[in-house]
């Protein structure tokens, strides 16, 4: 697929850059948080399956989810996920049955060569707590591991936590979407987990209704 005619790279790093100087990174977050969201987009050739599931913070089960089907219009290039992913991530999210505490993106926030990845954009978008999980660095080193983190630095700065949720299994790496601390995302990622699970519940919740959802057309083919 080939960008959209009127693309501009220009115009696209001025809004990525508007996004990253309105990204809040400190705990706008209610006393008690009842219910989470995670969001995960699958492809088929030229069509996205956006996944939206909302999980009760206490028992982790699933209270509602949706799925929304739509034509891509935007390739994949990396650092522009978000031009990709936010609509139908947005689109999804709006047709559920209830509202949520925090969401949880299949993607960088803070850890994203603009300071700008998807979960910012979405975070922005949607004005709530927003926490970035990633499954691959995308730039970055990483720090000293203690424990199961390790910092993510990228000039001089701490842009993201490796954080390792499983014995075995490679790092996830979290960063700041919107009104969340890193330290507090770090938490609600491994809080939100059942045990032996690598992803916490709502993504993994996600991920599942996302490939479902591809599943249905490969059977519709």
């Amino acid at each position: 697929m080939q960008l959209p005619s009127n693309f501009s790279l220009e115009r696209a790093r001025h809004a990525q850059r508007a996004i990253a100087s309105k990204v809040v990174e400190k705990d706008v977050l209610p006393p008690v948080i009842r219910r989470v969201a995670g969001i995960d987009v699958a492809y088929y050739e030229d069509t996205a399956i956006a996944a939206a599931v909302v999980i009760d913070s206490e028992s982790l089960r699933e209270l509602h989810s949706c799925v929304r089907v739509f034509k891509v219009r935007f390739p994949y290039v990396p650092t522009l996920l978000a031009f990709r992913e936010v609509y139908p991530s947005w689109a999804a999210l709006r047709k559920l049955d209830m509202d949520c505490d925090v969401i949880m993106v299949d993607g960088n926030g803070r850890l994203h060569p603009f300071r700008a990845g998807f979960a910012c954009h979405l975070g922005v978008v949607v004005d709530k707590p927003t926490i970035g999980v990633a499954k691959r660095l995308l730039c970055g080193s990483l720090g000293k591991w203690r424990d199961a983190t390790a910092p993510v630095y990228m000039d001089g700065e701490i842009v993201g936590m490796a954080v390792k949720t499983r014995k075995g299994s490679r790092p996830l790496y979290v960063s700041v979407g919107h009104k969340i601390s890193l330290k507090t995302a770090v938490r609600l990622v491994m809080v939100y987990r059942r045990k032996n699970a690598k992803l916490p519940e709502p993504l993994r919740l996600a991920h599942l209704r996302a490939k479902d959802g591809v599943r249905r057309l490969l059977s519709d083919d």
